[in-house]
C-alpha cells in the first residue's frame, strides 16, 4: 500500500492548519487557528505572535473549537472576529475575539471570555511573543502597571527567570528609525525567557507565576483581556521581491568537530530493539543512553538488557539513573543515608554491566521548581556525584538535568562537581503546531551558549531529546495521543513518523555542530521516537499495514553518525529559519546537509563550493523506499546553484 502525502510529511492524516495572511498597507500577520503569527511591517517582524490560549491543569494547550469566523479584508484595513470554545470531559470555556488591523501599522486584538462551567486552569488570556533575530540584546522600554517606565534590554543569555514583572506595555525597534508599542491590558503580564523551552521567543503573558496555581475560573465569571500595537516612527516601504532562493554560503573551518551521537534507550523498549539489532547496527551511533528508574520497577534484569543491547550495538553505555531520595512515607529527602542506599541499589542492579558514563539526578528534580520557589529537599549536588563516584569508581560520573534545559538554567549544578553536563529538550512544551516546533530550533544558539557560560569548560552532553515527550515536569503526564493529532506536550507525536520529524532531527544536528556541543543523543532505538517501526500500543498509519522497517529520521540519524569526528566548517543561511545547513569535511571531500523547514518548496543557491556534487535526497517520492531500507536512497546529479527541495526534505550532498 502506499501512503497518503499527509502521513509522508506528517505522520498523521489530520489536516495541516492553514494560514491567512491579513494586510494593511504594509503591515501584514497571518492569521492560524485564530491567533496571529508573523505580524510585519514595511516587511520586517515587528512581533513574533499574538494569541489567546487557554492552558489546563497540567499546562496542556486546548485546540479551540471556532465558528462564526469572519474575515472582512480591505486595501488598507482589515477585521476578524470569531466564536471559540476550549472544552474537555470536565470543563469548558468561550471566548468572543475581534482583530482589526490598519494601514498605520496599527493592531488590535481583543477576546472576551467566559466559563461555561468551573474552569480549572494555569493559564487562561494573551500571550504576546517577541521574536529573537534582531531582539536578543537589544534595548526594550518597559511601562510597568503602576505607570513607571523603565528603559532595559532583552537577555542575552538565556534569563531563568522572569526579566520583566507587573507589564503594561513593551516598546522595541524592530526596523532602524522604527518603533512597536505593544499594550496589554486586562491583568498584570509578565515576561519569560521561552528560550528555556526551545521557543524561539520571549513571551509575555497574563497573570504572574507567583499567584497559585491552578487556579479556578468560576462558572459564568467573564475575563475581558486586549492587547494592542502602534507604531512610533514611519515604516519603510514593504520590500518587493518574494520568493528568490535561500543563499548558503560555507567558508572555513569552525574549530569543532562533529558531536558524538547517540540514541535514548527507554528501558521499555530495550526488548523491541534487540528484536531489530541488525538494522539498528547499520545507524553506527557511538553510544546508547540507557534508562532507570527503580520506582518504575526497573532492577536487575533492566540493566542486563541495557548491557546485551550494548553488547549487539558495539556501542559504548551511558547510564541515566533517576535516585529516588524518598523517605519512609515517600517524600523527598536529603538525608546522606537515603542517597547511600539509593545510590548502591542502583550499583547493585548494574553488576556485570560497564558503564562508560554515568548521569544521576534525584527523583525530585524531575518536576520544575518555579523562579523564587524553594526547591524540594534533596542532596546537594556534591553529594550525589560523590556518592555516584564511589558506586562506580573509575567512570566519568556526570549530570545536570533529566529534564530541559530550563530546570538546569535554574539549579545549576557548580561546574567543578561533575565530568560532563546534560540536559534533554522537546519542541512541544508549550505548542503542537508545525510552525511552532520548527520554529524551536532558532532558540538552540542561545542553549547552547548559555550553557557554555556556565558550565566551566566541561564537555557538554544532550541527553535524550526528541519530538514527543517522555516526561512531563509541568504536570502529571504527557498528553496521550489517541487520536494522533499535533497537539502540546504529545507523549506520542506522529511527527516522528514524518518527513517533518527527519528535518527537524537534521536541523538541531547543524545547531549542535556549530556550536561545539560534544555529544548529542536523540530519538531513540525503540517506542514513540524510535528510529526502527516496532508495534505499539498506539496506532502508526501506513507503518502498521506497510512492510516498513525505520522511520525517515533513521536516514537523518545514521547519516551523521557516519561524521562523527569531521572538521565542522562555517555556514552562512539568509534565511535559516526556512532552511538549515550543516557542511563538514572528511575524507578528502565536503558534506553539506540541507534541510527545509517549511511545507513549501525551497530553492537553495550554495556559495562556496565547486565541484560535482551527489545528493541523497529524503522527501515524498523516496520516503517509502527509506522506511522500508534507509541505507539505499539513490544518489543523483545535484546543481549547488540551485538546490531543489520539497517540503520538509532533507538532501545529504557529497562533493568531491
Amino acid at each position: 500500500m502506499s501512503a497518503s502525502r499527509s502521513i509522508k510529511l506528517f505522520g498523521t492524516e489530520e489536516p495541516a492548519g492553514e494560514a491567512t495572511i491579513l494586510t494593511a498597507g504594509s503591515l501584514e500577520a497571518s492569521l492560524d487557528a485564530g491567533n496571529l503569527r508573523y505580524i510585519k511591517v514595511g516587511g520586517a517582524e515587528a512581533l513574533r505572535a499574538v494569541a489567546f490560549l487557554v492552558r489546563d491543569k497540567n499546562w496542556g494547550t486546548y485546540n479551540p473549537e471556532i465558528s462564526n469566523l469572519k474575515i472582512a479584508q480591505g486595501a488598507d484595513s482589515f477585521t476578524v472576529t470569531y466564536d471559540a470554545i476550549c472544552k474537555d470531559a470536565e470543563q469548558q470555556f468561550r471566548y468572543a475575539a475581534r482583530i482589526e488591523g490598519q494601514a498605520d501599522g496599527s493592531l488590535t486584538f481583543e477576546a472576551e471570555g467566559e466559563a461555561l462551567s468551573d474552569f480549572v486552569t494555569n493559564r487562561t488570556g494573551f500571550v504576546v511573543l517577541h521574536a529573537l533575530d534582531g531582539v536578543v540584546g537589544h534595548p526594550v522600554t518597559v511601562e510597568h502597571t503602576d505607570g513607571k517606565v523603565v528603559e532595559s534590554t532583552f537577555p542575552e543569555q538565556v534569563n531563568p527567570a522572569c526579566p520583566f514583572q507587573d507589564i503594561r506595555a513593551l516598546t522595541h525597534e524592530f526596523m532602524p528609525g522604527v518603533k512597536v508599542v505593544c499594550r496589554m491590558e486586562g491583568d498584570a503580564f509578565e515576561m519569560e525567557d521561552h528560550r528555556n523551552w526551545m521557543d524561539a521567543s520571549y513571551k509575555t503573558y497574563v497573570r504572574p507565576l507567583a499567584l497559585p496555581w491552578p487556579y479556578t475560573i468560576s462558572k459564568g465569571e467573564k475575563t475581558p483581556q486586549r492587547v494592542t500595537l502602534k507604531l512610533e516612527g514611519t515604516p519603510k516601504r514593504a520590500s518587493a521581491g518574494g520568493g528568490s532562493a535561500v543563499t548558503v554560503s560555507v567558508g572555513g573551518e569552525t574549530g569543532h568537530t562533529m558531536p558524538r551521537l547517540g540514541l535514548a534507550v527507554p528501558a521499555e523498549h530495550v526488548a523491541a530493539a534487540l528484536d531489530h539489532i541488525d538494522l539498528l547496527k547499520d545507524a553506527g551511533v557511538g553510544f546508547v543512553v540507557c534508562h532507570f528508574d527503580k520506582r518504575k520497577g526497573h532492577d536487575a534484569a533492566t540493566m542486563q538488557a541495557h548491557g546485551k543491547l550494548g553488547a549487539a550495538l558495539g556501542a559504548e553505555l551511558v547510564l541515566e539513573a533517576i535516585v529516588p531520595c524518598l523517605d519512609a512515607d515517600g517524600n523527598p529527602s536529603a538525608d546522606p543515608a537515603i542517597l547511600k542506599r539509593d545510590i548502591d541499589a542502583i550499583r547493585d542492579a548494574a553488576k556485570g554491566v560497564t558503564f562508560a558514563r554515568v548521569a544521576v539526578s534525584p527523583a525530585t528534580d524531575l518536576k520544575c521548581t518555579l523562579p523564587g520557589s524553594v526547591f524540594p529537599p534533596a542532596p546537594t549536588w556534591a553529594e550525589l556525584f560523590s556518592a555516584a563516584r564511589e558506586a562506580f569508581p573509575g567512570t566519568t560520573v556526570g549530570g545536570g538535568m533529566f529534564s530541559y534545559f530550563t530546570e538546569l538554567n535554574r539549579k545549576r549544578p557548580p561546574a567543578d562537581a561533575l565530568d560532563f553536563i546534560c540536559h534533554t529538550g522537546s519542541p512541544i512544551v508549550h505548542a503542537g503546531d508545525d510552525i511552532s516546533v520548527t520554529e524551536t530550533l532558532e532558540a538552540l544558539p542561545s542553549i547552547f551558549k548559555s550553557v557554555r557560560a556556565f558550565a566551566g569548560g566541561k564537555p557538554y552532553w544532550v541527553f535524550p531529546t526528541a519530538i514527543s515527550m517522555r516526561d512531563n515536569p509541568y504536570g502529571a503526564v504527557p498528553a496521550e495521543n489517541p487520536k494522533n493529532i499535533r497537539q502540546a506536550m504529545n507523549r506520542v507525536d506522529p511527527r516522528e513518523r514524518g518527513l517533518i520529524g527527519a528535518t527537524w532531527y537534521a536541523g538541531y544536528l547543524a545547531h549542535a555542530a556549530r556550536a561545539g556541543v560534544d555529544a548529542v543523543t536523540l530519538a531513540a532505538v525503540a517506542g514513540p521516537s524510535g528510529i526502527v517501526y516496532s508495534k505499539q500500543d498506539h496506532a502508526q498509519p501506513w507503518f502498521d499495514e506497510a512492510d516498513a522497517r525505520a522511520m525517515p529520521h533513521f536516514a537523518v540519524i545514521a547519516g551523521h553518525a557516519a561524521l562523527q569526528g569531521a572538521t565542522v566548517r562555517e555556514t552562512t543561511i539568509s534565511n535559516a529559519r526556512d532552511v538549515q545547513a550543516l557542511a563538514v569535511s572528511t575524507d578528502g571531500e565536503t558534506e553539506l546537509w540541507l534541510s527545509n523547514l517549511t511545507g513549501e518548496e525551497q530553492t537553495v543557491a550554495v556559495e562556496g563550493l565547486s565541484g560535482n556534487g551527489k545528493a541523497q535526497v529524503l522527501d515524498e517520492t523516496s520516503f517509502e523506499a527509506a522506511c522500508r531500507d534507509p541505507m539505499s536512497i539513490p544518489e543523483v546529479g545535484i546543481d549547488l546553484s540551485a538546490v531543489t527541495l520539497a517540503p520538509y526534505a532533507v538532501a545529504r550532498i557529497r562533493i568531491s
